[in-house]
């Protein structure tokens, strides 16, 4: 009897890795399918070589294990379950005319861009399967970003240096968050760089820093009342994805988090969303509840900062009277980076 039960058991699970197999190959299973429960990091380079070398823009110490240059911890990396390219980047982005975007609602999110003429939209229904758009926008190399673990939007200069570069996801994560990696000819020459930092953490560049461009995380309806020539992101992705469907769940509004994320403010819910900036090193976090239209005035590292709800529903920051970057995301994405921040109230 034991040996028929444990015959039942080995085949069922047979069946489940069959069934788990078969729905990667086809891209309809991605990270959020997995458990999200918090699990502790090990100490497994602690007995490597380790030398310091110097600080990355951010402040970060940058350090050669094993031959290996990096700014995080690297047993703080962890497998967000597909592999390299196993969430496919767009890197040829197909668009068509607002009025023809009969796929979106026009309560979707999404980030909107605006460069020069040109405005595009990106819905967060594709972007949740690809996570990166390489894209070229009024002749500017761009690079589109989504994040869904930490919600993070982010759209940056799609060059590293001088150089116009192309990114793909890495299949890795850090503090839940992407792990994007610039392709070269050889894999010797590539990096990984963390989304939310806009940074290089691992390899050659590490330390090196991204532009961010400003973009709006909005909803389709407002975004396309405000820019009615917008182009907006295709479902012609050439991969098969259900777009339809978000393999989240109600990831986005439990408590749990995943992936080595690790935290201890409750001042707000973990997936509060939140907007981030920086100034001279310091960091603070707005809530995105607290920005009306009337917008805010705060003083911040030295400097007035003001925050404004935009017509098309994103959020502007400036400091002393001049436009800056800012970083929206869950609040447990931005406090994992930044343990030291502040947070208006």
């Amino acid at each position: 009897m034991k040996m028929l039960l444990f015959i039942i058991i080995l085949g069922v699970v047979g069946i489940g890795g069959l069934w788990f197999f078969l729905q990667s190959g086809s891209g309809d299973d991605i990270r959020a399918d997995r458990p999200l429960t918090p699990s502790p990091t090990s100490q497994n380079e602690s007995d490597e070589a380790v030398s310091p070398r110097e600080e990355s823009t951010s402040g970060r110490a940058i350090t050669v294990t094993s031959g290996v240059t990096h700014s995080i911890p690297l047993h703080e990396i962890l497998s967000g379950g597909p592999g390299k390219d196993g969430i496919p980047s767009i890197d040829a982005p197909r668009f068509v005319a607002a009025k023809d975007a009969n796929y979106l609602a026009d309560t979707d999110p999404g980030v909107g861009v605006t460069i020069g003429d040109e405005s595009r939209f990106y819905p967060y229904r594709i972007l949740v399967w690809h996570e990166i758009v390489n894209d070229t926008i009024a002749g500017e190399p761009v690079l589109v970003t989504y994040c869904p673990l930490c919600a993070t939007g982010i759209v940056f200069e799609r060059r590293v240096g001088a150089k116009e570069q192309e990114f793909g996801v890495s299949g890795q994560l850090w503090q839940s968050n992407l792990l994007m990696y610039n392709r070269a000819l050889r894999e010797e020459d590539e990096s990984l760089w963390s989304q939310v930092l806009g940074e290089a953490v691992v390899g050659p560049n590490t330390g090196e820093k991204l532009t961010i461009l400003p973009s709006e995380i909005t909803r389709f309806g407002d975004w396309k009342a405000a820019h009615p020539d917008t182009r907006v992101l295709s479902q012609n992705t050439g991969a098969v994805r259900s777009y339809g469907r978000d393999p989240y769940g109600d990831y986005y509004t439990s408590e749990s988090v995943s992936f080595g994320a690790s935290f201890n403010d409750t001042r707000l819910h973990p997936k509060a969303l939140v907007h981030g900036i920086e100034i001279d090193g310091q960091y603070k976090a707005y809530d995105d509840g607290v920005i009306t239209p009337d917008g805010i005035q705060d003083a911040f590292a030295g400097s007035a900062i003001g925050a404004e709800r935009l017509s098309g529903g994103g959020v502007r920051f400036t400091k002393d009277g001049k436009v800056i970057p800012h970083v929206t995301g869950f609040w447990f994405s931005w406090l994992a980076v930044h343990p030291e921040t502040e947070l208006y109230e």
